[in-house]
């Protein structure tokens, strides 16, 4: 696995393109096949999630339309009659059925598009899409909000490829995939099929990922197979699916607001994978331990008192904790009893990546979750967001 900024664009069959124009971004990428998405599971999801949740279940798409700086969120009527109209125009623009783009929409909730606006910039976007590095890079810069960087990943394998982009930097508890991400490949996979493993996926990546522990009402992952490279095994495009997931994933809690340093937690030894995922959610997402990963303070039982509220039996005597990974791990607690070298504990929480790995004695199943510290910076960020 790599990074790569020619990750979309170098699955064949994909072109893109985006601008930015203050705070209102538009790209437009045109791929053509198979089509799966996942879709948020907010109560009060934003009217274009649910006009996507009925059209991509035709499990086919020719291309997307994306908007940033207004989520087209709790807009009521008017609300889905404007991503129906948004649909239009990318439809219009791409030369495709309206009924086989997509529509995404990221930014400030409680306001109405500007679609005036976004047809100015879907013409200026669609005469200028590419199937190369530059285009890409303008796609994934359009999407943006809060984030600082852009985000690309990609996995080749023997045959076919897999690679997305996504954008997310606050607002982030997935309960389906991620803020916006769009994934393609080149292999040919039935739409049920590619249903299937796009959920399988993001169950053990972008649902693992915590910045601030707020779901989002937009959040939206399109996927689309071209089909040029034939027919894969699924078990192997599966594979690098989630591959590429967990990559965008991770990057997102790197990139979270204000972050400082990414938290991963590795949770082993437990009856049910669920029972790992949720000891690992509840430790990256507590404010306290969050706090202590930003100040370098080794205050570990912030760790197994999250791990503790997470709604998981497990005995205390059974409960293993460590900080940091190969030469500069560190134990801090072995079967109950603790051990703590507080000295090297600290010093294994320098740098920009801090690990915590949780070892019970339940079972064999294990999840890891990623997450980022609290700065002041995130309050400055969302203190503001709209003034």
């Amino acid at each position: 696995m790599t990074q790569d900024l020619r990750s979309i664009c170098a699955v064949e069959g994909v072109n893109a393109w985006g601008m930015k124009e203050g705070k209102y971004g538009l790209a437009l990428i045109q791929a053509s096949g198979t089509g799966a998405a996942v879709f948020t599971k907010n109560r009060v999801r934003a009217p274009v999630v649910n006009l996507m949740a009925e059209r991509t279940k035709r499990g086919k798409l020719a291309g997307i339309i994306v908007n940033s700086g207004c989520a087209n969120a709790y807009t009521g009527k008017q609300g889905l009659a404007d991503a129906e109209k948004m649909a239009g125009i990318g439809a219009e623009v791409l030369g495709i059925s309206e009924l086989e783009c997509g529509v995404a929409s990221t930014g400030v909730i409680g306001r109405y598009l500007d679609l005036d606006l976004i047809r100015r910039q879907a013409g200026q976007v669609a005469g200028k899409l590419a199937h190369s590095p530059e285009a890409e890079t303008a796609a994934a810069k359009a999407i943006m909000t809060t984030d600082t960087k852009e985000k690309h990943a990609i996995v080749r394998r023997e045959g076919f490829t897999v690679a997305g982009i996504c954008k997310g930097s606050g607002m982030i508890a997935p309960n389906m995939g991620t803020m916006l991400s769009f994934v393609y490949t080149d292999a040919e996979i039935p739409a049920k099929q590619l249903q299937d493993s796009l959920k399988s996926a993001v169950k053990r990546s972008l649902n693992r990922v915590v910045v601030d522990g707020d779901e989002s009402t937009n959040d939206s992952l399109f996927c689309t197979a071209t089909g040029e490279a034939g027919h894969v095994p699924v078990s192997e495009f599966s594979k690098a699916l989630e591959t590429v997931c967990i990559d965008l994933a991770k990057q997102i809690a790197a990139d979270g607001e204000g972050a400082t340093k990414m938290l991963e937690v590795k949770v082993y030894g437990c009856k049910r994978e669920r029972d790992a995922e949720k000891i690992a959610k509840s430790v990256i997402t507590s404010p306290l331990v969050k706090s202590a990963v930003y100040g370098e303070d080794p205050n570990w039982g912030r760790v197994v008192c999250a791990a503790g509220y997470a709604g998981v039996e497990f005995t205390v005597e059974e409960l293993s904790l460590s900080i940091g990974e190969g030469e500069s791990e560190v134990q801090l607690v072995k079967n109950g009893v603790i051990v703590a070298d507080l000295v090297r504990a600290k010093a294994s929480m320098k740098g920009d990546h801090v690990v915590f790995t949780l070892m019970l004695e339940s079972g064999n199943k294990q999840a890891t979750a990623w997450g980022c510290d609290l700065t002041e910076k995130y309050v400055e960020i969302n203190g503001k967001y709209t003034t």
